[in-house]
């Protein structure tokens, strides 16, 4: 016989329900799902059961009466909206897909599909895919005649996360491009060209990208006031998950739908508003009570998820945001172990240190999936993938491709491996098909002239060489046989190469071609810096190639996939994800937070909200590592602690000291829990300091060190 339990519905009436709410849920929970109607903010804290929150929600609306097609839900993903469906499902055991759910984008493609004529498309219309728009961009910048060679014009899928930062933040181009996209200013007037040929193009053959889906949908609203009062009218509740990542544009067409019945449920965490780059808005959650002063605010706290140990970390940093919701999560668990802070001598001891860590936690019975390592930059997981590769320990990179395989780090390792072995083809191939105007064609002839020579680098940066390649070419041709020359004179050192490669007209080519051109100049700073502990240019392309060596055996004799890996993430990636134990390394001012945030409150504010979340994903163990000493272009540098590690009470953390065991073949591969501090920095007394304004100065290192 089925159950029925009896509660009163948001219309206030007794009614039976099939779900046992006061059973199942917390009671933090319970009010919210079984609240009336009105405004609704709810403030769900990291791992505190959003998720639960929302679907019970949905289902109570279901079985109070109201129906399906009279509730909106919208998501940010696909994942997260197909994952409420089926919990809903679940719980009441009926097809629901008369519920009008799906992320942002879903929602308004229904919508714009019925009233496309309204604001000039078909019904018909295309959607654009990320590669799509590029393509047309690229058409689109060819018919302006605009030589993107000659240059440097930036490339379309670059212009495509321009034009999209644009229409989600409300912003004019020019604007955009001053504040996010500065490389790009010289070139204001022609982008804008470009971007009113792309809309042009877009309506003339009935084709909308992403950003459109948003952007007409809100269009169509606001100069539709009958759609506008039939999407109100329709809709008796809405639900809103993660409303701390919305934009100007969400925000405005939920409150426009919610108008009516004012109905409206948005869900979110504002210490884990992280994504301003993307266009997200973190004052939309913050101002939510001033836009709906009669809105119910509902704080969830209780987390499911860390030990208290870990959360009283979180917690003492977040305390100190300057603009935020007051919430202080709460342990469901008992307690654990204290989190470790752990200072290592340079980046490679922090390699070793997190691979031999894990090893022994793997000897202890944890699994490797259960692990990860989170940084703020792609570049900060150099060092450990090479260790984590030297060691035989399985890892997935979720924040890009492989250090070794990204195109900017074969593009520089190429110009060092001429020099190595000038009879290098592909190498050279590559270098020269960087310049303007180069194609394949004329690659091949340049190459086939400085092979037949005794000294191609000779030959190459000889002035008649200038004559191999068309006329339109000449100018960056002469440049980068200066670069050659350069080059050449260093040749006795792998990390000065590097330095004059980051600095010359490669640079620019990086700008024009890459909207994440500062990560991709921390990429090549930290393969420079990889390099300073190489003599020869044999000694560092032997060590790359060895390491690649042993991913390609790893892949070959495997046979089947890795079953069994860890996780390396930057902080943005990892955001909803959760493991056993959890890295957080390169916690040094100027890295974490970056130095970019510096004087800007408003992003050292993300960035402390970054670490907040970086915290928070762990469940068991946390270790918060950094580098003292850094070797970059400037020299031996010392890195600060990281303010947010300043910040937490000493009472809160262990901090674990790491004896260094000299090693020939890997720099920092030893290390050994000690009670007392024993780093031995005798050798950096005279070096440079970063401080928080990221300047430098001199000081002996034994003021850091207590004496």
């Amino acid at each position: 016989m089925e159950h029925k339990y009896v509660l009163k519905n948001y219309f206030g009436a007794a009614r039976n329900y099939q779900i046992n709410y006061q059973k199942e849920l917390t009671e933090e929970q319970l009010p919210i799902v079984t609240a009336p109607g009105g405004p609704m903010l709810v403030i769900a804290g990291a791992g505190s059961g959003k998720t639960r929150t929302i679907t019970y929600r949905v289902a109570y609306l279901v079985e109070s009466g109201v129906p399906l097609d009279r509730i909106m839900l919208v998501t940010f993903t696909n994942k997260a909206a197909r994952e409420m469906v089926s919990r809903v499902e679940s719980l009441l055991k009926l097809d629901i897909r008369e519920l009008c759910g799906g992320t942002f984008h879903h929602v308004g493609n229904m919508i714009l599909r019925r009233h496309a004529k309204l604001i000039g498309y078909e019904s018909n219309f295309t959607i654009l895919d990320r590669a799509d728009a590029k393509d047309l961009i690229d058409n689109c910048v060819a018919d302006c005649g605009i030589d993107t060679k000659a240059k440097r014009f930036p490339k379309g899928d670059s212009l495509a996360g321009l034009f999209g930062l644009a229409v989600n933040t409300g912003r004019q181009v020019p604007d955009v491009i001053a504040r996010n996209y500065a490389q790009f200013e010289p070139q204001t007037e022609e982008i804008e060209q470009v971007y009113k040929m792309y809309n042009q193009h877009k309506r003339k053959s009935n084709l909308m990208d992403f950003d459109d889906l948003l952007f007409n949908w809100w269009k169509l609203l606001a100069e539709h006031d009958e759609v506008a009062k039939r999407y109100a009218g329709k809709f008796l509740h809405l639900l809103v998950d993660e409303y701390q990542d919305t934009n100007h544009l969400q925000a405005k067409i939920m409150d426009v739908i919610a108008r009516e019945h004012r109905n409206i449920m948005v869900v979110g965490d504002d210490s884990q508003s992280i994504y301003s780059f993307r266009g997200a808005h973190f004052k939309n959650i913050i101002n939510f009570p001033k836009v709906y002063p009669d809105a119910v605010v509902h704080m969830l706290e209780v987390n499911h998820r860390s030990t208290p140990e870990i959360l009283m970390i979180a917690n003492a940093s977040i305390s100190l945001a300057k603009e935020k919701f007051d919430k202080r999560l709460k342990a469901n668990r008992p307690n654990g172990e204290k989190p470790a802070v752990v200072p290592l001598i340079n980046v490679f001891s922090q390699a070793s240190f997190i691979a031999q860590r894990m090893l022994e936690l793997r000897d202890e019975g944890d699994s490797l999936n259960g692990m990860a390592v989170l940084y703020r930059s792609h570049y900060q997981s150099m060092e450990i993938q090479m260790e984590l590769t030297k060691r035989g320990i399985p890892f997935e990179v979720r924040s890009g491709i492989r250090f070794f395989e990204e195109a900017h780090i074969k593009d520089v390792l190429a110009f060092l491996k001429i020099f190595h072995n000038p009879k290098d083809e592909i190498s050279w191939t590559r270098i020269l098909k960087l310049l303007p105007k180069v194609g394949p064609r004329t690659a091949e002839k340049v190459f086939q002239h400085i092979s037949q020579t005794i000294d191609a680098v000779a030959a190459i940066t000889a002035e008649q060489s200038v004559g191999l390649v068309p006329a339109a070419a000449q100018r960056d041709f002469k440049i980068f046989q200066q670069t050659l020359r350069d080059l050449q004179d260093k040749i006795d050192s792998p990390a000065e190469m590097i330095k004059i490669i980051a600095g010359s007209n490669y640079a620019e080519y990086i700008k024009g071609q890459y909207a994440n051109f500062r990560e991709r100049l921390e990429d090549l700073e930290q393969l420079g810096s990889y390099a300073t502990q190489f003599k020869s240019l044999e000694d560092l392309l032997s060590s790359l190639a060895l390491v690649s060596g042993i991913e390609s055996e790893t892949i070959v004799d495997g046979g089947e996939v890795e079953k069994e890996a860890c996780v390396l993430s930057s902080v943005h990636q990892a955001k909803g994800l959760e493991w056993k134990t959890v890295f957080v390394v390169w916690l040094a001012d100027g890295r974490f937070p970056s130095y970019l945030s510096f004087n800007k409150d408003e992003e050292m504010e993300e960035e402390r909200r970054l670490f907040y979340v970086a915290v928070t994903r762990a469940k068991d163990n946390l270790y918060l590592t950094y580098p003292l000493v850094y070797s970059g272009y400037e020299g031996e540098v010392i890195l600060k602690e990281s303010r947010f590690l300043e910040e937490i009470p000493e009472g809160y953390y262990e901090k674990w000291a790491v004896e260094e065991e000299k090693r020939s073949s890997w720099p920092g591969s030893g290390w050994e829990e000690k009670n007392e501090e024993v780093i031995d920095l005798s050798d950096y007394r005279e070096v440079k300091v970063q401080d928080k304004r990221d300047n430098f100065e001199a000081i002996d290192i034994s003021e850091l060190m207590g004496g």
